[in-house]
């Protein structure tokens, strides 16, 4: 979850450090910190909060040094604070860490028994203490982090600053992403690319279990048996202006405003004159018996549409976990399974982890992912990426229709290959397909609709949203969009349950957003909406001018889309989905892109 970055450069760092921790704080923003080395003196200045008040500090307070480390912190063990922040300092030895040291506790009562006591709460701050202790007994800097990093059980990256080492930086990774870019005389480590793109496009990315000695002459790379490990050197193209807001209020906003644009480049990816194209090694789904979908949060959302597709139209069984709990759950696995990841950084802890369970049952592992050169996307048989560019904001926009859309893509495939449609029908469907930019543009003229909605909605304290069918996976999602930035209760229920419980919560203060294309099902979910305008509920109903139409009189709102046909509504109505959650938090006046207790790449379990 949180962020890291490293220099060594020939430049003042400071400024270097505080630029790339902008890059990273969707990874969290309880406080940041930067440590330097100057003329061998190792020195940090530190800040609670959002990553402007280090930026103030060290106007005020400046810290020079052409060697230095900066965090950016999702607080685990410890509240937020001064103290509890880093990077962690003992003696001449600072350290920034994200993820989780497992046996801190054990290493903490060890380190007591030499005078070593701790001063934060933190379990990163054992790191800097276990270095110390060795660096009392003798061992050079290398050799102490050597052995500091051999004793830590759990997730990790750390990056070593040392006192006295201009020129010295030592690096390790397991189970949190960690990326060293080389320069002209220069050297830069960041917890993705995004941090070092301004600075390098020159890359290697740490395997599983790896540490570096990096000085700017370059970095020695070990595995985790400390042999010399040769790790590819990768070139990257990120847009940086894809970093920057362009002219919005929010970064939400911007990618809402995208996904026309790169739900169209997702498209020419995968579609062709011949139909669609799959890398290789491809999926015959002939020899496919069963598939199995692994995700957290909005990911498990598509995955959970995705189940609706592959079973109608595909006539193939699909289960659907949540990564935290899928391996826990020890599930067996039958001959013939596939297993797909969809993850939008490509380095969700529990979504990694739930690969690596499946990797050698699964016939073959298969991922949905942002991001390609990520830890999921290396470690599949077939990564599929999702092209949606760059995405900052918490909340997840873009990325989640475009995931979606490389599963329906997917599910047609599978469709076609287990003669349960025909190509034909196939290609109806893709040419519908590929007007959905086309309809996603439409569906953004609905802002000024949507605002004024939303401003009614954000004076609520519960929200309902209901659907059905394939439309349910999109009221779960509309109800952790608005939870998520908005922090108002919202709920989902498939609209034929609500009758078995939930009902008992309507009454005329709490707003229920019915999801309603005109499809096969539309009937039912307006005699569930009866229901719940009968018991005085204020109904908001997102349909099509047909559904409005046929639903009456009655609705407390309602919300108008373009028509679509059933298959690809979730796609659609995800867009007003996001639009009436951004507007709610908006009016609310919360912090849409960084809400509270939350961060964009969950690295930890």
């Amino acid at each position: 979850m949180c962020g890291i970055v490293g220099v060594l450069g020939r430049h003042e760092a400071a400024p270097i450090l505080v630029d790339a921790l902008k890059r990273l704080e969707y990874r969290g923003y309880d406080s940041a910190g930067i440590a330097t080395v100057k003329d061998g003196v190792l020195d940090r200045r530190r800040a609670v909060g959002k990553l402007v008040n280090l930026q103030d500090l060290l106007v005020h307070d400046p810290l020079a040094g052409k060697s230095g480390i900066g965090h950016t912190r999702w607080a685990t063990h410890g509240a937020p604070s001064t103290d509890n922040a880093h990077p962690h300092r003992t003696g001449g030895v600072a350290v920034v860490h994200n993820g989780i040291i497992e046996n801190y506790r054990e290493l903490r009562a060890e380190l007591a028994q030499k005078g070593l006591t701790p001063g934060t709460e933190t379990d990163t701050e054992t790191v800097s203490m276990l270095a110390k202790s060795y660096l009392d007994q003798g061992l050079a800097p290398r050799d102490a982090a050597e052995q500091t990093i051999a004793r830590l059980a759990g997730a990790y990256a750390i990056a070593l600053l040392f006192e006295g080492q201009d020129d010295l930086l030592i690096v390790a990774r397991k189970g949190s992403p960690l990326a060293i870019g080389h320069g002209d005389g220069e050297m830069f480590v960041g917890s993705d690319a995004i941090a070092l793109a301004p600075l390098t496009d020159q890359i290697t990315y740490l395997e599983e279990g790896d540490w570096a000695v990096i000085t700017r002459a370059g970095a020695e790379i070990r595995d985790a048996e400390g042999r010399i490990a040769n790790r590819a050197l990768r070139t990257i193209r990120i847009d940086t202006a894809q970093i920057d807001k362009g002219g919005y209020k929010h970064f939400m906003a911007k990618e809402i405003a995208e996904q026309p644009g790169v739900l169209t480049n997702a498209l020419n990816h995968y579609l062709d004159d011949h139909g669609i194209t799959l890398p290789d090694p491809g999926l015959d789904f002939t020899r496919i018996q069963r598939m199995t979908l692994v995700a957290c949060g909005t990911a498990s959302y598509a995955c959970l549409t995705a189940k609706y597709w592959f079973e109608q139209l595909a006539g193939l069984p699909v289960e659907v976990d949540v990564a935290s709990e899928f391996r826990y759950r020890e599930p067996p696995v039958t001959p013939g399974t596939v297993a797909l990841f969809v993850s939008q950084s490509g380095e969700t802890a529990d979504t990694l982890a739930a690969l690596r369970y499946m990797a050698g049952k699964a016939d073959s592992i298969v991922s949905v992912v942002n991001v390609d050169t990520s830890t999921i996307a290396r470690e599949s048989d077939l990564p599929l990426p999702i092209l949606a560019g760059t995405e900052i904001g918490v909340a997840s926009t873009k990325a989640f229709t475009c995931q979606l859309t490389v599963l329906l893509l997917l599910a047609l495939k599978a469709a076609v290959d287990r003669g349960a449609m025909t190509a034909a029908r196939q290609e109806e469907l893709l040419a519908e397909l590929r007007t959905l930019p086309g309809l996603l543009s439409h569906a953004l003229t609905t802002e000024d609709a949507t605002r004024a909605l939303s401003r009614k909605l954000a004076e609520a304290r519960d929200i309902l949203f209901l659907g059905r069918g394939v439309m349910y996976p999109l009221a779960l999602e509309g109800a952790l969009k608005l939870k998520e930035i908005s922090y108002i209760h919202a709920e989902a229920y498939a609209s034929g349950e609500l009758k078995h419980g939930p009902i008992a919560l309507i009454d005329k203060t709490v707003p229920v957003i019915v999801m309603a294309p005109r499809d096969a099902l539309f009937d039912k979910t307006i005699s569930n909406m009866q229901e719940v305008m009968a018991r005085g509920g204020k109904v908001l109903l997102i349909s099509d001018a047909t559904g409005i139409d046929a639903a009456g009189d009655g609705v407390w709102q309602s919300l108008r889309m373009p028509a679509v046909d059933p298959i690809l509504a979730p796609i659609l109505y995800a867009v007003p989905a996001q639009l009436l959650a951004y507007h709610t938090a908006v009016a609310k006046g919360t912090d849409v892109d960084q809400p509270r207790n939350l961060a964009k790449s969950v690295t930890v379990e």
